[in-house]
């Protein structure tokens, strides 16, 4: 069995569209790939300025880490900077790239296998120098995700299409266009039925008037196929096979964190659903 690592981007991941990450999914992501999870650690920013004025902030962020070291997960802090630029902006930091990086090679060499969750194309030699190190390296990303990340990856998935990862609407599913007749304005959509990486039915028709009301030209339906666009759509089953019906194309405001705090108003806070503390990953600058 692998020996195996979680390294987690959450500002990223918040920022591409992961608002409701089921942290609990993920490793159960994880250990259908055949591991056993050693290291799973996420990455927060941690606005001190804020937790130190807002005691009810304070309390929620507080519950919140709690219950991720409760799932197993090392909470790794990046304290929030506030700055001005030579233009006289204000400018809030909390990069933890760094410290993800260097955990990830340090603890790469006790690994056989790392999973990454995050975008950014900055990790891409991370990427490698873990590999040189023997480990497989997995990639999931959301919107925005860097090519250069994706080709680096032994394997990468979109997190949209991982069962349970991120919340849906019931009665639908999302999947990738991986096969297009552009001159008969259909194609063919791949999900995944499970966990596993390998599980992949790549056998769900769509026809171009059952995607965004048919409004979508030949060429532009087509162009989402190399765009690895992500379609959330109904499933219909019948006697002719499975087939995508009143579908969409899932954009990055679909999955948008809520409004963040204006910073004219410091109190207005978005509430932040304790409901969802198993998934949901919470920010505001």
């Amino acid at each position: 069995m692998l020996k195996a690592g979680i390294f987690i981007d959450a500002e990223n991941v918040m920022r591409t569209g992961g608002w409701g990450l089921r942290y609990d999914t993920l490793k159960e992501f994880v250990r259908a790939q055949h591991a056993h999870i050693i290291r799973a650690n996420t990455y927060l920013a941690q606005d001190n300025e804020r937790e130190a004025m807002d005691i009810d902030f304070r309390r929620k962020k507080d519950l919140y880490r709690s219950n991720l070291r409760q799932m197993g997960y090392k909470v790794v802090l990046k304290p929030v900077r506030r700055y001005r630029d030579s233009d006289g902006t204000l400018v809030t930091k909390a990069n933890a790239d760094l410290e993800l990086a260097v955990d990830a090679i340090m603890q790469a060499r006790e690994l056989d296998y790392i999973v990454l969750l995050s975008g950014d194309g900055d990790f891409t030699r991370l990427v490698a120098a873990c590999q040189d190190l023997g480990c497989r390296v997995d990639v999931i990303g959301l919107h925005f995700c860097s090519r250069e990340l994706r080709e680096a990856a032994d394997h990468y998935v979109s997190g949209f299409l991982i069962p349970d990862l991120l919340p849906v609407p019931d009665g639908r599913i999302r999947g990738m266009l991986t096969a297009v007749n552009e001159e008969k304005y259909f194609g063919w959509l791949s999900i995944l039925r499970s966990l596993q990486l390998d599980d992949i039915d790549r056998e769900v028709f769509i026809h171009g008037n059952d995607l965004e009301g048919g409004r979508l030209t030949n060429d532009r339906f087509a162009a989402l196929r190399e765009q690895q666009a992500i379609i959330d759509f109904e499933l219909q089953e019948d006697e002719k096979g499975r087939r995508a019906i009143n579908a969409v194309v899932l954009r990055p405001e679909d999955n948008a964190w809520p409004n963040r705090r204006d910073e004219d108003h410091p109190h207005d806070e978005t509430e932040i659903n304790e409901n969802l503390i198993k998934g949901d990953s919470f920010y505001e600058d």
